[in-house]
């Protein structure tokens, strides 16, 4: 089962149903996928792509679809984006492989190069790169307790670090990433988060909150590290109060914790600046990335003060795979456009796009309890009317309806009542207002 459409943004950019959702060809392709795949590996919007690009998906239908997730945040520079693709296919012709650790190559070390420039703070930096944004936050726990000689890491209430099993340790919503996964790795503490919609503290209110626990209960003398989403992601796109991480920032350095920011879903222009910590100018330790690295090929990245790097043995850190070749291509394109189209000022008017939209619909759903992100990373928590409970039927009907009626869009959060919208920063206003008029259809259809 081929298919000859080329993708790229020069798909034409509409949405366009020419079949009900999932169309016969993709319903084909679904019972194909039920007898080689695994059931445990998940479909949210159960179409097969053909090709991508700009703000639209297209299946093997015909049907086009406006795409308001990237993937989770990977495709930031769009799919198949010209500067990602024209240095990926040159890496290709020349090699696909040889592992860093046994011959190395400029392109690995160009990304590092990038990354001291872009992630916060003039100090001196360091990077080792690796395949996924779990793998980046297990190797930044691993520096930080060589570094430190202490094993203690703590984490938050709400947080998603990954699915390998100290991350899993590290994440706080069982299902469907921890159940029946378990033992997890010890010496994994949580603190509460700030969450403004629920809890109603002042950022510095929040982090005495925290502070106080991790006091109590860990001792800052234990702690290797303090692990944190600046917003987090699959916890419901939580941004915490102003204030709060620069608290737990100062409170870290003062008690020589090492402070981790894991900015793997909101790196890379998604939030208007070039990582969410720039926002209140907090300059973490270390800081985790991965997704919007690269432009769709697999990369991810832990940077930190070189010190801290360096603590790590010779042959300590590394993967077979980790800064392969054409995923440090992919990157190096990905941030040259990010450079070139200034796509921080693109997620900013996104934002401002988004969040009027998300007022108007709240106006008209008292469903709609809170609408809280930065730049392209926006999320709306859906509860009962005038209440704090959460509404995960009312969330799951309209994404059901945005899906049918050719909108992919996101859930998320711990009690999964939590819509995301990560559009492509390549996608134009005018379907940008259609995929929201349709978001606004669903509302309106399952009130």
């Amino acid at each position: 089962m081929t298919s000859t459409a080329t993708g790229g943004p020069g798909l034409p950019q509409e949405r366009r149903l020419v079949t009900d959702i999932p169309g016969p060809l993709s319903q084909e392709r679904l019972d194909r996928k039920k007898t080689h795949v695994a059931d445990g590996v998940g479909t949210a919007l159960p179409v097969f792509v053909t090709a991508a690009g700009g703000g639209v998906i297209v299946d093997v239908d015909g049907n086009s679809l406006i795409d308001l997730g990237s993937g989770i945040a990977v495709t930031t520079v769009g799919n198949a984006a010209p500067e990602v693709v024209s240095r990926v296919q040159e890496q290709v012709a020349a090699f696909t492989h040889t592992c860093f650790m046994v011959t190395p190559y400029d392109g690995y070390v160009d990304v590092c190069a990038e990354l001291a420039e872009l992630t916060p703070g003039d100090h001196a930096k360091k990077s080792a790169l690796f395949n996924s944004g779990a793998e980046a936050v297990e190797n930044a726990v691993k520096i930080a307790r060589s570094a430190t000689g202490r094993d203690a890491v703590a984490v938050f209430d709400h947080a998603y670090h990954g699915r390998t099993n100290l991350t899993m340790a590290m994440t706080a919503k069982n299902m469907p990433y921890k159940h029946r996964f378990g033992p997890f790795a010890g010496e994994v503490y949580r603190a509460p988060m700030s969450y403004p919609f629920r809890d109603g503290l002042s950022g510095a209110d929040a982090a005495a909150r925290a502070i106080d626990v991790l006091d109590k209960q860990v001792g800052a003398d234990n702690l290797a590290a303090i692990a944190i989403e600046p917003i987090q992601g699959e916890g419901g796109f939580v941004v915490p109060a102003e204030g709060f991480l620069p608290a737990l920032s100062a409170w870290a350095s003062d008690n020589g914790v090492v402070f981790i920011a894991d900015e793997i879903q909101s790196g890379f222009c998604r939030t208007g600046d070039w990582f969410a910590c720039d926002h209140e100018g907090v300059v973490p330790d270390m800081i985790t990335t991965a997704k919007g690295i690269a432009g769709g090929m697999p990369l991810a990245g832990v940077t930190g003060r070189a010190d801290l790097m360096d603590a790590v043995h010779v042959g300590g850190l590394g993967g077979t795979y980790g800064g392969n070749p054409v995923a440090c291509a992919g990157a190096l394109g990905s941030i040259a456009a990010m450079k070139e189209h200034d796509l921080g000022a693109r997620a900013r008017a996104i934002g401002d796009l988004v969040r009027e939209r998300l007022l108007d619909l709240a106006e008209r759903h008292p469903v709609i309890a809170d609408i809280r992100g930065r730049g392209a990373m926006m999320a709306i928590e859906l509860c009962e009317p005038g209440t704090t409970t959460p509404d995960a039927a009312r969330a799951a009907a309209v994404n059901a309806h945005c899906h049918r009626n050719g909108v992919v869009t996101l859930t998320c959060g711990t009690w999964g009542n939590v819509f995301r919208f990560l559009p492509p920063l390549s996608i134009g206003d005018d379907l940008l207002h259609e995929a929201f008029d349709v978001v606004a259809d669903a509302f309106a259809a399952t009130a």
